[in-house]
């Protein structure tokens, strides 16, 4: 089986400190955890700003599930809100190797 990897990509809306958006972040764990084929996620900042989000999902039928029930969380439209949606890049890939 092939696990999927979700890759998000943003910069932070004006006026959204990374402290702030850490928080708003920590409040998706519960649903994240519970969603069917979740393995594991990384939250990171580069130095140029550019924020990612990497989620491992069991297959892509899990990714996409997660995905489509997203918006309709409590924690969604605060979060969304705290994102440059001219940035927001999102992509699934095949992982093929992982180390741990």
């Amino acid at each position: 089986m092939t696990h999927v990897a979700e890759i998000v990509t943003f910069t932070l809306a004006e006026g959204t400190s990374p402290e702030a958006f850490v928080k708003l972040s920590q409040s998706t764990e519960s649903f994240v955890r519970a969603a069917p084929g979740f393995a594991h996620r990384h939250l990171s900042q580069g130095e140029d700003g550019r924020w990612t989000d990497y989620v491992v999902w069991q297959d892509m039928n899990a990714a996409q599930t997660a995905a489509a029930e997203f918006p309709q969380q409590e924690f969604a439209p605060a979060l969304m809100a705290a994102i440059n949606p001219e940035s927001l890049q999102m992509r699934h890939e095949a992982v093929l190797w992982n180390m741990t």
